[in-house]
């Protein structure tokens, strides 16, 4: 999804589009370290536990919209495994 798209989901669900959260989750995005991979990073539970302490309840809620959209573009279903962490997210055969 794009960040406009992740957004927009926001706005339709949770009442606030939460670019900051999007933004943050992302950050990774544009190094030369990650590129892609930055989900690794950060699209995991323990993201979205960070991002609860970092924007509150709703920055949790856009969260984990946000990277259950995206693990879904890589073949996630709802009742697989959600990952736990970087190298659960990786075993788990993920970007």
């Amino acid at each position: 999804m794009s960040f406009e798209e992740h957004c927009k989901e926001c706005q339709d669900k949770l009442g606030k589009n939460c670019e900051d959260v999007h933004r943050w989750l992302d950050e990774y995005a544009y190094s030369a370290k990650y590129g892609m991979r930055h989900r690794r990073v950060r699209h995991r539970q323990a993201g979205i536990d960070e991002a609860a302490r970092l924007f509150g309840k709703d920055g949790a809620a856009a969260a984990r919209l946000h990277i259950v959209a995206e693990l879904k573009e890589e073949g996630w279903k709802e009742g697989d495994h959600f990952p736990v962490d970087e190298r659960d997210y990786v075993r788990m055969g993920l970007w």
